[in-house]
């Protein structure tokens, strides 16, 4: 995938982290989950569809609730992955860029978009999700990102840029916050502290669209060596990072 308006027109391709990112961004909160039930998405009865699900964190995290989950994504690697993390549950999954799914009209009563909206072209993505949703339904966003202000994001985000020049992180997911394509945007929020291990962090920040997505070989190389290397003298073996989870969701009307 290559946006101009995200990493300077920086192509990046998520496939290439799956086997790493199968293994340690599985990251989102009980809590975050709870909460999502609370509000009545995701729950009994309901069909949702999952844009952009990567190895299926959400539809996996939330399937104990009693939905019948359908993730979608545009890399095959990560939807096999998916599927393996899957095996024991009734979730479909669909290799296919969301620009290009064909649902009927009214087939979902959710669809969620994880850490991905700001990747899809809002003039097609839009009305499909108006069109797969029935009247009444809900179209949720989420997007979680660990706090500037822990000096290990600090630490890690400068080493990721000083690697690679063209990342901007966190950016396109806080401008697509205050961006809004429906109406009557409702909105929630809820900081929470992440247990990590050195590994588990190494191997969070390694499958990052700044690093494995986007880096050639030498320099995925080069951060492997530097960042464990940092971790190891400056970090602890465990530790926590704090996060914060935005939540945006919209009834759609027809």
């Amino acid at each position: 995938m290559k946006l101009a308006e995200i990493d300077k027109g920086q192509a990046f391709d998520f496939g290439r982290t799956s086997e790493i990112y199968a293994k340690y961004r599985d990251i989102y909160p009980e809590c975050m989950f709870q909460k999502l039930a609370d509000l009545g998405l995701g729950v009994q009865g309901q069909k949702i569809l999952d844009l952009g699900t990567g190895t299926g964190v959400i539809p996996r995290g939330m399937y104990k609730y009693g939905g019948k989950w359908t993730g979608t994504d545009i890399a095959e690697n990560q939807i096999k992955y998916a599927k393996e993390l899957s095996a024991d549950m009734d979730i479909d999954y669909l290799v296919s860029s969301s620009e290009d799914l064909d649902f009927a009209d009214g087939s979902f009563d959710v669809i969620t978009a994880a850490q991905c909206f700001w990747y899809f072209e809002p003039s097609i993505i839009v009305p499909k999700i108006k069109k797969f949703l029935h009247s009444g339904g809900i179209f949720l966003k989420i997007y979680m990102s660990y706090m500037k202000e822990e000096q290990i994001t600090h630490d890690s985000n400068g080493l990721v840029k000083k690697i690679n020049g063209n990342w901007s992180g966190g950016n396109p997911g806080i401008k697509d916050l205050t961006t809004h394509y429906f109406e009557n945007p409702e909105v929630d929020s809820m900081i929470v502290d992440l247990p990590f291990t050195r590994e588990s962090w190494h191997g969070r920040m390694l499958s990052s669209r700044g690093v494995m997505a986007a880096m050639n070989e030498e320099q995925v190389k080069q951060f492997d060596y530097e960042h464990k290397k940092m971790l190891e003298e400056n970090y602890p073996e465990s530790f926590t990072v704090k996060h914060k989870i935005f939540l945006t969701w919209y009834k759609i009307q027809k």
